[in-house]
């Protein structure tokens, strides 16, 4: 299908939403686009690492890469886990250069534990993939009094961003920062002052919701600070995929969409194609979904919150917070 054609096709599905997020989007996507096999990518010489890739969309994406030919880093918070996985990519993609790393990226002294490994053992990273991140019911903090929702999905990889920094500009014109987003952040403006919910009006999907708003104009802001020459920066959000996550947490929203949901393997296509192709490298701070760039606004009162002022109060936050040194 022509290239025009295949563009009306993909803004009929984006307009409602609702059929561009689940597994009709992707299927409709997948062929009139004509998309790369993600099978075709030779992913030798580079080092990956994965965050939350002990289940889910990290799980899957990291057995990609591994089998694609990579050095892939498996993070996890629990090491039986996470040296169980690691065994099980291995063993499945016939690599040898499957590696296992502990972190909590909710605990920013174990995330900077976690570069000093990562340093340490990889002088060169060429993909870092923040995917960790659960939606809780109920509210809970970290040993620093932040709401780990917030510390998680939004400090944590803002830390380990900026510790790793140096190996992912040593690893060239490949080095890439890729962040799991969800299109559940189209439903909330940015917010500093608000960012971490209190007790009395929390809510899991929102407070979610707004960690995930957060990660995407970070995003940008880390692309308006790093030149694309150096490292890209890249944002996504995987549609509705029946991942073990969202069973846990949002059972009666599986239980509505379950036909419509997608696969893990379709959830997590884009995060590997953006890790493997080079149309990633010629652009930077872009949000994607199904291999399209994407706006990370729908509705004008999200639009409105983004301001230069709180952008910049974000920034700043992460920085106080997570006592990163980042450019």
């Amino acid at each position: 299908m022509s290239p025009s054609v295949a563009s009306i096709v993909d803004a009929v599905l984006e307009a409602p939403i609702g059929p561009s997020f689940t597994r009709i989007g992707y299927a409709v996507r997948r062929r009139t686009a004509n998309w790369r096999n993600l099978d075709s990518y030779d992913l030798r010489g580079r080092t990956i690492a994965v965050t939350g890739a002990t289940s889910g969309l990290g799980r899957h994406a990291a057995a990609r890469f591994a089998g694609l030919g990579a050095t892939v880093v498996v993070v996890g918070r629990d090491a039986l886990r996470t040296e169980r996985t690691r065994d099980e990519i291995a063993r499945e993609s016939g690599s040898a250069a499957v590696h296992a790393a502990l972190a909590d990226m909710s605990d920013l002294g174990q995330v900077r534990a976690l570069a000093a490994t990562l340093l340490a053992e990889h002088p060169a990273i060429d993909t870092i993939v923040h995917n960790a991140g659960a939606l809780t019911a109920d509210r809970r903090v970290n040993a620093d009094g932040i709401e780990v929702t917030v510390a998680a999905q939004v400090l944590g990889p803002f830390l380990l961003t900026s510790l790793l920094l140096p190996a992912l500009r040593d690893a060239g014109p490949t080095g890439r920062v890729i962040t799991v987003s969800s299109g559940g952040m189209y439903a909330t403006g940015l917010t500093v002052r608000h960012l971490q919910m209190a007790d009395a009006d929390y809510k899991g999907s929102e407070q979610y919701a707004r960690a995930k708003r957060a990660q995407v104009t970070l995003n940008e802001m880390w692309a308006d600070r790093v030149p694309a020459s150096q490292v890209v920066f890249h944002a996504m959000h995987p549609g509705w995929a029946d991942t073990p996550g969202v069973e846990a947490s949002l059972p009666t929203f599986r239980k509505v969409t379950g036909p419509l949901l997608r696969s893990v393997e379709e959830g997590a296509d884009t995060i590997v194609w953006l890790a493997a192709d080079d149309a990633a490298t010629a652009v930077s701070g872009r949000f994607w979904h199904d291999r399209r760039e994407r706006s990370i606004h729908k509705l004008p009162t999200t639009r409105r919150s983004d301001t230069p002022e709180r952008r910049s109060d974000l920034w700043a936050w992460c920085v106080e917070q997570s006592g990163a040194v980042a450019p």
